[in-house]
């Protein structure tokens, strides 16, 4: 019998935020820039959800010297918080379910892929960062989403279990990080439909935080 679960863990791209195009717009634009094809399956494959190390690499065809993917990370980012930072919004229904999770006692972390300036943005941004207990970012990981690293990282600094958390993601990346962490795993269909994240082997597809199945599965997952 699963374990009851104890904390949440949640990616921040598509999780916190329902910001998927405009990093698609981002990453559309740089490959433009350098000349580079770029499809939406190639990109839903191997850059949504990826660290920059194994993201730019595979759009740019090449290696990269560790102070050229450097630089090169830090302008996508910047240009990115640039085109998204006058639209920040949280996901329908996040700050009400997170005071749901903290009056359930609850433990709450953010398990994301991007720099910490990302994560700054949002979680100061709309005033959510006392809801999390550890957050775990790019640089504090050796290998990136969909290895599950990141979430058993942010497993053991709350000190639960990998089948006691529950992952909020959006991404197949993100979803096979879960998974492969042995944790439960709740897809938000914000970037996919809920027809592409159908196979994906999540627990439960929600619309977003106000979907009027994800507190009953919480409930009986509890």
């Amino acid at each position: 019998m699963p374990k009851p679960i104890a904390a949440a863990l949640f990616d921040m791209d598509g999780v916190l935020i329902d910001n998927a195009r405009f990093h698609r717009q981002n990453w559309f634009a740089l490959a433009k820039r350098h000349g580079r094809p770029l499809t939406p399956d190639q990109y839903d494959q191997f850059i949504n959800g990826r660290v920059a190390a194994s993201s730019l690499p595979y759009l740019l065809g090449r290696e990269l010297a560790a102070d050229e993917l450097l630089t090169m990370a830090t302008a996508l980012d910047s240009d990115y918080r640039q085109l998204y930072a006058p639209h920040l919004a949280p996901t329908p229904g996040l700050g009400t379910f997170l005071e749901h999770l903290k009056a359930g006692g609850i433990r709450c972390g953010v398990g994301s892929s991007a720099p910490p300036e990302n994560i700054d943005l949002v979680l100061d941004g709309l005033a959510i960062r006392a809801y999390f207990d550890t957050v775990v970012n790019a640089t504090m990981i050796r290998r990136g989403k969909p290895d599950p690293e990141i979430y058993l990282t942010a497993a053991e600094r709350l000190s639960q279990l990998p089948e006691q958390c529950v992952v909020f993601e959006d991404a197949f990346s993100g979803i096979e990080a879960g998974l492969r962490a042995n944790m439960r795993v709740v897809a938000l269909a914000t970037t996919h439909t809920r027809a592409e994240l159908t196979n994906a082997g999540a627990d439960l597809i929600i619309d977003d935080f106000n979907d009027p199945a994800l507190l009953p599965w919480l409930a009986q997952a509890c």
